[in-house]
């Protein structure tokens, strides 16, 4: 309890409360107290609840807050039978429960003011029955009921757009990205404008590029066409193999089948199909339709808060544990042994069970037959796709098994002669080592006389001068080729470089006189630039202005609008009520008897005459009850002595009789003891 009332003083002290409470002030605050806070709370969640209690009696009090706890589904701990206690502690403002209710109330602010906000437009006004029967009245229910249902689902659609993510700034900053995109294709599709309008005969070329543009979009269109209409075709050739298939298996099943098994197949099947029309499918069709009708219960009721699953939680265990006490206490009582029928229900349950399960085994199987179908004919079909042939059968089959048998003995012939080539290959590397191994031995033997003879390094110096000296005759001629085409190449550029010179001469003229003019352009633009943005400072400034003074007005307009249709409204209600009110009083001077039996004024007349009548007869009944209280209760004392006392004597009775017949046996045994 101590952290309920930290947690309520914390969120007291948060805003929009501000009551700078701590533990010992909120302790000590008193009943008066303890209900004003309890009505700012509560006026908190629904500003109409925002009331001064010294402004009312304590019954009204009591009734606004009850109501309000009721519309937002407040539990009070404890029985159905503490409910007259919790009303009566909601009266005087009592602490044990107060405190639940702040606790409760301020742990789900957000929640319940939605929840006390819904209710202001979805709890349904109670109209008497006998209203209805007017048709203004009737009507107007009708509209009140159609609006609900509206407003439901204007709400519903207001949620989703607040839980779909998308915000105002979200969207503002696509609209200015989306604007300047737009900007910068309408300049892009200016310059290329101009850069056209220099092209000779560009309305013919553009004609063209627009004529190339509309064949490419049919082009398209046409190979789409060609596309669905080869897939109606596959489809088309599938269903035509499947037929097939079938006609191929039904005739199978004639020739191979008798009269007798055709018959006995077909019974078995419809036994089959009659219980799964009579047995299964409408139990499961049942099942459903129950799954379904709780499912649209839980979807009808509003939303459930985490206590109150949990409280449902515990009632279901509490049930479920009373379920399992009940059974096995029926089971004590009633044992199976006493019972002649139980192995016989138990057989045919277990019967029952084997045979659903074989229903659904069968099935089962038929789906998977009939999928395995659908394979072989998608197998089938990819098989004809690739080879662009049919799958063999018969006399084709076999002769497609001797053309592999073939090709396999031919497959054999050529893996042998390439492990023959793999064997050979293996010793022509073992000879290549050898040889090198041979090689190394020679060198060395060499290198050994050459060291005996006082001239070591002579064969290696030997092969090293003959191999530079053909590297340095190669080099010599690549460098005579490389000079020859180099001097080609700088007489080459020579040529070129005067010609470009010649050639440009007049271009780099031109360039100067357009250098210069691109620099008057340069500064005229800058003086234009700062024209351009001194006048569109100017103009976003009317316009900011301006959106302000519509914006002003806009707000005007609503304002009235709203004020035009409540007016409406109330005029609407006025006329209601006073053509009510006319005929009510027509009604009521009508010199016909039955005319102004009809009335209201005559109808709660006769009303409040027979409560009062009521009333008088339950006055008269309980003054005949308090006046027969007292000799009733000496009375009932009586019989309760009288009953006592009665219980009294049988018991002395009982226990004389037993006394006697002890005696009596005493006695026998003697007699039979002295006879002995």
């Amino acid at each position: 309890m101590s952290d309920h009332i930290q947690a309520i003083v914390e969120k007291l002290n948060e805003e929009p409360f501000r009551k700078n409470y701590n533990l010992i002030t909120f302790d000590s605050l008193e009943s008066t107290q303890l209900l004003q806070l309890l009505s700012d709370v509560l006026g908190e969640i629904d500003p109409k609840h925002a009331v001064d209690i010294r402004e009312e009696l304590p019954e009204q009090t009591a009734k606004r807050m009850l109501n309000l706890l009721g519309i937002l589904k407040y539990k009070p701990p404890g029985s159905t039978a503490d409910l007259s206690a919790f009303r009566q502690g909601l009266v005087t403002g009592s602490k044990p429960v107060i405190h639940p209710l702040l606790h409760w109330l301020l742990q789900r602010t957000n929640e319940l003011k939605k929840r006390a906000y819904l209710a202001r437009f979805l709890v349904k006004l109670a109209v008497p029955a006998e209203f209805l029967q007017d048709d203004t009245v009737a009507d107007t229910n009708k509209q009140y009921e159609e609006l609900m249902e509206v407003f439901k689902n204007l709400h519903k659609e207001c949620e989703h757009l607040k839980t779909s993510g998308l915000s105002t700034a979200e969207i503002r900053r696509d609209i200015t990205a989306m604007e300047e995109e737009k900007d910068q294709l309408v300049k892009r599709v200016e310059r290329f404008k101009k850069r056209v309008e220099t092209v000779q005969n560009h309305q013919r070329m553009l004609e063209i590029a627009r004529q190339l543009r509309l064949e490419k979009e049919r082009e398209e269109s046409l190979a789409q066409q060609k596309q669905e209409q080869k897939t109606q075709l596959f489809h088309a050739e599938q269903r035509l193999q499947r037929a097939h298939l079938q006609l191929k298996e039904m005739q199978h099943a004639v020739v191979d089948s008798k009269p007798e098994s055709l018959m006995k197949k077909l019974e078995e099947e419809i036994n089959f199909n009659s219980y799964l029309v009579t047995e299964k499918i409408p139990r499961e069709l049942e099942i459903k339709k129950n799954a379904a009708y709780f499912l649209q219960k839980v979807a009808a009721e509003p939303a459930m808060s985490q206590s109150d699953l949990d409280i449902l939680e515990t009632k279901i265990n509490e049930v479920n544990t009373e379920i399992n006490q009940l059974i096995e206490k029926r089971m004590m009582e009633h044992e199976p042994i006493d019972s002649k029928f139980s192995l016989y229900r138990q057989q045919a349950s277990i019967i029952s069970r084997k045979k659903e399960a074989k229903a659904e085994e069968l099935q089962a199987a038929k789906e998977e037959m009939s999928s395995t179908e659908r394979q072989m004919l998608q197998k089938s079909s990819q098989a004809h796709e690739l080879d662009s042939s049919e799958v063999l059968k018969g006399d084709e089959l076999k002769q497609y098994v001797n053309k592999l048998r073939s090709k396999n003995t031919f497959y054999k012939k050529k893996r042998l002669e390439i492990a023959e080539i793999t064997a050979e290959y293996g010793i022509l590397q073992r000879t290549e080592e050898l040889l090198k191994q041979r090689h190394e031995a020679i060198q060395q033997q060499l290198q050994a006389i050459e060291d005996k003879k006082g001239i070591s390094g002579y064969s290696y110096t030997q092969e090293e001068l003959e191999r530079v000296s053909a590297v340095k005759s190669e080099m010599d001629e690549m460098k005579g080729r490389t000079l020859d085409s180099m001097s080609e190449m700088v007489k080459k550029l020579n040529a070129m470089v005067a010609e470009k010179k010649a050639s440009l001469a007049p271009v780099i003229k031109e360039l100067r006189q357009l250098r210069q003019k691109c620099q008057e352009l340069t500064q005229e633009c800058d003086e234009k630039k700062i024209q351009y943005d001194s006048c569109a400072a100017g103009l976003e400034s009317n316009r900011s202005t301006l959106e302000q003074e519509v914006k002003g007005l806009l707000e005007e307009c609503v304002q009235e609008e709203s004020n035009y249709r409540y007016i409406n409204c109330m005029k609407k209600n006025l006329e209601i009520q006073l053509q009510r009110a006319k005929e009510e009083t027509k009604v009521y001077v009508s010199p016909d008897p039955q005319e102004r039996r009809r009335a209201i004024r005559e109808q709660y007349t006769r009303i409040i005459l027979e409560q009062e009548n009521l009333g008088k007869k339950l006055r008269e009944k309980q003054k005949a009850v308090r006046e027969s209280h007292g000799t009733n209760m000496k009375q009932m004392k009586m019989w309760q002595d009288f009953e006592q006392l009665m219980e009294c004597k049988r018991e002395c009775f009982l226990k004389q009789q037993n006394q006697t017949a002890i005696g009596q046996v005493i006695q026998e045994g003697g007699k039979d003891r002295l006879v002995l």
